[in-house]
């Protein structure tokens, strides 16, 4: 069997074991079993990963865990790598520098550099640093030929080929200055979008809140803006969410949602808001926890030159019938494999250094 079939059947293997965590039923084990420890073991730095990053609920785990084991099937990372030449890459040493705003964001990142045969150096986030070492290791388990090739680091990063770095607009100059001389991905802030034209049905504007409300709107693939028509009525889109309201009970969320409130309403911004969710009228795309954006559009033409101009603001944008490369309402966080974050296709990246 070929290096290219033994990596993907391990990360099939990966993606099987964390089905497992996936739900809140626990799978039968035979006693004392490798197995069974790996699973005692992993359902502990879960626990860890919680206490350690409240905005880390175990809701928020298994809903990644579950994408990443629906992704992880060997018709998924077939297809995926079927656009590809995989079978003579040179080994490179591959340096991952992650953030930490939803659990396991750099998997991606992760599975690109093995897949394609390099050697991968990670540095994590502080924010989510227990789930993906345990997962290397399992990885390690299934597929003894990863042992050598998988490194975790707290230290300044020395003796790597290229760099995939993520991280704010102001971490992306830091990054310019000391990775631009080697081949590098540098990824700054992005945010997601929503066009509402006002023809949309319920079931589209409950899915709408899926894309806004998952992770808390931590994640770059979270709506934390929406274009309206200047007539739009937002007692619907408020209606249609309503059934999102027991966010409110988590405590950092709530914490945000009072002190934005207090922050708007004494600058006397004008605010729409139901409980757990303020809009806010502004043209900025990336807004404050508990909060989402909107602007008025007049026209749908200037309206598509305008996220034309700011595509590299933009992560997502969600619509029905808008325009090209958009997402279903509610299905900004089921990327598939070959959807690449900032749209820079990361394997075409790692096969060319």
């Amino acid at each position: 069997m070929s290096d290219i079939h033994n990596r993907i059947n391990a990360f099939v293997k990966l993606g099987a074991f964390m089905a497992q965590f996936s739900t809140n039923e626990t799978p039968v084990f035979e006693a004392n079993s490798k197995e069974a420890d790996l699973y005692d073991g992993f359902k502990h730095q879960i626990k860890l990963a919680e206490e350690h990053n409240s905005w880390f609920t175990k809701q928020n785990i298994q809903f990644a865990l579950q994408n990443w084991a629906e992704a992880l099937t060997e018709s998924n990372l077939k297809k995926w790598l079927s656009a590809y030449l995989m079978e003579d890459v040179t080994p490179k040493n591959i340096a991952i520098i992650m953030a930490g705003n939803i659990p396991l964001v750099g998997f991606h990142d992760f599975l690109s550099v093995l897949i394609s045969g390099h050697r991968v150096t990670v540095k994590q986030s502080s924010n989510d640093k227990h789930l993906l070492p345990f997962l290397a290791k399992y990885l390690e388990f299934v597929a003894p030929s990863f042992k050598d090739k998988i490194v975790f680091t707290e230290e300044k990063l020395e003796n790597f080929d290229a760099v995939i770095a993520t991280g704010s607009d102001n971490t992306a100059r830091y990054f310019e200055y000391y990775f631009g001389s080697k081949p590098n991905i540098i990824r700054k802030n992005r945010n997601s979008v929503a066009v509402l034209t006002g023809n949309e049905t319920q079931e589209q504007l409950t899915a709408l809140g899926k894309d806004i409300f998952t992770y808390y709107g931590l994640g770059c693939r979270s709506v934390s803006k929406l274009f309206v028509p200047e007539d739009y009525n937002f007692d619907t889109f408020f209606k249609a969410i309503f059934e999102y309201g027991d966010i409110i009970h988590q405590n950092k969320y709530a914490n945000n949602y009072d002190y934005n409130k207090a922050v708007y309403l004494m600058s006397l911004f004008d605010l729409l808001e139901n409980g757990f969710l303020m809009l806010k009228e502004d043209e900025n795309y990336a807004s404050p926890i508990a909060t989402v954006f909107y602007e008025k559009y007049k026209s749908t033409t200037a309206l598509k030159e305008k996220l034309k101009q700011d595509e590299d603001k933009i992560q997502c944008v969600v619509a029905d019938n808008f325009m090209e490369n958009e997402i279903a309402f509610g299905q900004t966080q089921h990327p598939a494999l070959w959807d690449y974050a900032d749209g820079v296709d990361t394997i075409q990246f790692l096969l060319k250094v």
